[in-house]
């Protein structure tokens, strides 16, 4: 660490032009266990996560629906922190917004052209990849073999570009998108630029740790780290990079359509058995969705909530414990390894259920393990942030009901007998349910959004 007992992170935040879907979700939970982890060990953690609310997606979903641009991000800003909040993700310590720093980008742009590293086109600004030591290092790809540069919009003046791989640091302005001015025209900045000048802002120089999805690894922290080291500034001494929820093997992702959003699922099951799900696979190794594997990972939490819930019964009030279970702790330093770590909970949940079975005296130090660790996994479900949801067997009740009622539709669709198969949707419409009919079949969620 750069200072002894302080972790300074920058997690790489959304961009707010829709709503989250249970891929970031993921990528948010596995730093949200990092933070809560390291703070127990006795670690001031200091943790910056951005929101990009000017971005080439929030422009193009303003102008086809055409609405404010400002309008959209904050809408979809609140829905994230909502969906977060629903997860029982703690909120960064700093929430650093792309519009807000736009001054410093303009300062830093400047200062690599005066340092020959960045040059103006007739559609903007770009940083020379070949003035950078070692370009493509993180993302272990060599610049000889690279091809396109840094996913920029493909639009007039990228042709003017000194290396394929230069990417935009200042997009000069189009007809009726937002602008910024700068010595080079009015423009907004490139998405790389955003969270380099956020990070350092905040945090300074040589930061301890970067997080993001490993699709971010290029190009986006590759070009963040060669802006750095154009401007002669030490950046991030650490990365850590999450993958992803998958669907048929494909990441998830609303560029491929395949997204499932967290409202819809938390209308379906309830947030602690989606954040235990979520926490169940390593977070460098890939998650496949699918209801099933939902629907198993309730189950499995459903045998230590029951515990938990027991013996709370029997127990009693309890203070949480100080030290923890050597094995789960182990688990937690061995790179935050959360299927070991439940391992080590449904261990202690199984004595704890021969305790309780045989009035054992240990059953009250077994409990405040479990509780611990739970708590520490932000999954204690005695914690008042669990104890608003809607009970489990009123949402298999509810689920149960839409479900008879899906088949009733799908067989009257089936004789063609369409006047029942409408009843049946506008039924459930008026009751607020919205059905969307896929190639697997379908399903249902509770209308929560607002436009």
């Amino acid at each position: 660490m750069r200072q002894p007992g302080h972790l300074s992170i920058y997690l790489c935040g959304p961009t707010v032009y829709g709503p989250p879907h249970l891929g970031h979700g993921r990528a948010t939970l596995v730093y949200d266990i990092l933070r809560r982890y390291l703070t127990w060990t006795g670690i001031q953690v200091r943790l910056v996560s951005n929101i990009t609310d000017i971005d080439d997606k929030i422009i193009d979903r303003a102008n086809r629906e055409n609405r404010p641009w400002a309008e959209i991000t904050q809408k979809c800003e609140t829905m994230w922190f909502s969906a977060m909040a629903a997860l029982n993700v703690e909120k960064p310590n700093d929430i650093p917004h792309a519009t807000e720093y736009v001054d410093q980008m303009v300062a830093m742009i400047g200062e690599l052209i005066g340092l020959q590293r960045a040059y103006a086109t007739s559609d903007g600004v770009y940083l020379s990849v070949t003035s950078v030591d070692d370009y493509g290092l993180l993302a272990h790809q060599k610049l000889e073999d690279m091809l396109a540069g840094g996913g920029d919009r493909e639009v007039f003046g990228a042709s003017e570009k000194k290396h394929p791989a230069d990417f935009a640091l200042w997009k000069f302005t189009k007809p009726g998108e937002p602008a910024w001015p700068s010595p080079w025209g009015e423009g907004r900045p490139g998405w790389h630029s955003e969270c380099v000048v956020m990070s350092l802002q905040l945090l300074g120089e040589g930061f301890d740790l970067h997080c993001g999805g490993a699709d971010l690894r290029f190009p986006h922290h590759e070009n963040e780290v060669a802006q750095s080291k154009a401007a002669g500034q030490q950046f991030a001494n650490f990365w850590l990079h999450n993958y992803w929820v998958t669907q048929s093997g494909e990441k998830m992702s609303k560029s491929l359509g395949n997204t499932m959003k967290v409202s819809e699922i938390l209308s379906r099951f309830r947030a602690i058995d989606v954040r235990f799900y979520l926490l169940s696979a390593h977070y460098r190794s890939n998650l496949e969705f699918s209801d099933q594997a939902l629907s198993d990972a309730s189950t499995a939490f459903s045998r230590i909530e029951q515990f938990v819930i027991r013996a709370s019964e029997k127990v009693g009030e309890v203070s949480l414990a100080q030290v923890l279970p050597k094995a789960f702790q182990e688990a937690m330093d061995e790179d935050i390894a959360t299927p070991s770590a439940f391992a080590v909970i449904h261990e202690f949940v199984t004595n704890g259920n021969t305790a309780l079975a045989n009035n054992d005296k240990d059953l009250k130090d077994i409990y405040v393990q479990v509780r611990t660790m739970l708590d520490i996994l932000g999954l204690d479900p005695l914690n008042k942030q669990w104890q608003k949801e809607t009970s489990q067997d009123s949402t298999k009740a509810l689920d149960s009901l839409i479900q008879s009622m899906l088949k009733q539709r799908n067989d009257a669709r089936a004789s063609k007998n369409f006047e029942v198969a409408d009843s049946v949707r506008d039924a459930l419409n008026s009751a607020g349910i919205l059905i969307e009919d896929t190639s697997q079949g379908s399903r249902w969620s509770i209308n929560k959004e607002t436009k």
